[in-house]
């Protein structure tokens, strides 16, 4: 049996979200397969062993789903020549083995996490793990420079501008003329968040400062985008097998009946106004179209194990939002969505990815 250390929760804005993730994870893994051993991540950054029985329990709802510290703690092997994890019973209590693993499944969302620095540590300690590599964590989650390579990839992105608290005050008036160029509306998003947390429209430039002082309550780097006009489609996209090319599903769409935006909101707690379609409704040659680019995406920023790609299809050009390197993973998510319509269930789906996760070299 394969034993699977799923590392859940985290220090980010969307601990809750990975918390779902991982009731999710565990309510539908083929335990026939794998022996799941779950570690949650506290919002302090304590590494504790949780109750699967409990984990498999959590979902998004009125009340978010977050880790509880009870005093246990999660050790890591000592090098690379091991892979036995330990725990401690409590402050100044035993320390027991947890048994080897044969690899790891980090579904953490956001910083401290999807950024590189989980994977990093991971490969520290020579541990196989699910998902992006370093690289690729770290540029998927920072907008500004997925754009940067995804432009100099020939992939169609969003004119934006990248500013800082300290460049708004040296030179508010560049940056002023800068970002009043875009148009309007506008975006304005934190350069390293997910799940729309920290996002605003804004219709009028009088609701700029309001916006940046959200955004810049996630993020030291914000971006402000021009808001392309089109339809909001995504597709799920995952490595290919023993080094072939990548693979993409069908696409979903976003239709809004009644939102501004995708939202936190619309995106976790059901809220009204966003009806998610899949597959979406698509000629073959722009479903072709758009996942030729997400492959290209996806190959650009040097991705392993999986992403969701995000796309603005104005009717003649697809154009790149985003690229999320862990993306909602919940039964409802769009990215199992996507595979499920393309003919893959969500249990393959989550064997899949062990099994890329296992033969991927680091």
């Amino acid at each position: 049996m394969i034993r699977v250390a799923l590392l859940f929760g985290g220090r980010s804005s969307e601990h809750s979200i990975s918390c779902a993730t991982a009731g999710g994870v565990l309510g539908a893994i083929d335990a026939t397969r794998f022996e799941v051993v779950p570690i949650g991540i506290t919002k302090d950054g304590a590494f504790t062993l949780q109750d699967p029985a409990v984990i498999a329990g959590f979902a998004l709802g009125a009340e978010l789903p977050a880790i509880s510290d009870n005093g246990t703690r999660v050790h890591f092997p000592e090098s690379a020549e091991s892979r036995e994890f330990t725990v401690t019973e409590g402050p100044g209590g035993p320390t027991r083995s947890l048994g080897d693993f044969d690899v790891a499944f980090p579904i953490l969302h956001g910083p401290f996490g999807e950024d590189g620095t989980i994977q990093g540590l991971l490969e520290l300690i020579g541990m196989p793990y699910v998902g992006n590599g370093v690289l690729a964590s770290a540029l998927g989650m920072d907008k500004h420079f997925t754009k940067s390579v995804l432009q100099a990839a020939g992939v169609g992105v969003a004119p934006w501008v990248t500013v800082s608290r300290a460049q708004l005050a040296r030179e508010p008036e560049l940056w002023d003329r800068r970002v009043t160029a875009l148009g309007l509306p506008a975006f304005v998003k934190p350069a390293r968040a997910g799940s729309s947390v920290g996002v605003s429209k804004v219709h009028d430039w009088g609701e700029l400062d309001a916006a940046l002082d959200i955004a810049f309550a996630e993020d030291h780097t914000v971006l402000v985008e021009t808001g392309i006009a089109g339809r909001e489609v995504e597709c799920a996209v995952l490595q290919g097998r023993d080094e072939g090319p990548t693979r993409v599903s069908v696409a979903g769409e976003i239709v809004f009946t009644g939102r501004e935006f995708y939202d936190f909101d619309a995106k976790y707690r059901d809220a009204p106004g966003i009806e998610l379609v899949c597959p979406a409704d698509l000629t073959p040659g722009e479903l072709e179209e758009m996942q030729r680019i997400a492959a290209r995406a996806f190959d650009a920023i040097g991705g392993r194990g999986l992403a969701r790609v995000d796309f603005f299809y104005t009717g003649s050009e697809f154009i790149v939002n985003e690229i999320n390197t862990m993306p909602g993973f919940t039964p409802i998510s769009m990215f199992p969505a996507c595979w499920l319509a393309s003919g893959l269930t969500y249990p393959d789906l989550i064997t899949e990815l062990i099994e890329l996760g296992l033969e991927t070299p680091r």
